[in-house]
């Protein structure tokens, strides 16, 4: 049965393969969107960018808020990663 499946659905391997490679990056997309050091990169970034005058503190808190719920999203998943559950 596994044979025969799959010399019917040959002709829809580059999808399958185009479909696998999709996922394989944006698996590594949300890896470094997640990433807590990234995160706290831009955190100080952002900073600078407040103490230079570049934005104002409503936009400083804005993305300041945003970074930090990404950051709360990141360590709660890697804290269920680390137990053996899934995110």
């Amino acid at each position: 049965m596994g044979l025969i499946s799959e010399i019917l659905l040959l002709p829809l391997a580059p999808a399958r393969g185009s479909g696998w490679a999709i996922r394989q990056v944006l698996a590594e997309a949300e890896r470094i969107y997640y990433d807590p050091a990234t995160i706290r990169a831009e955190l100080a970034r952002l900073e600078e960018q407040l103490e230079a005058g570049e934005i104002t503190e409503e936009e400083f808190d804005r993305q300041e808020d945003e970074l930090l719920d990404r950051l709360e999203t990141a360590t709660r998943t890697s804290a269920g990663w680390g137990n053996g559950t899934a995110p």
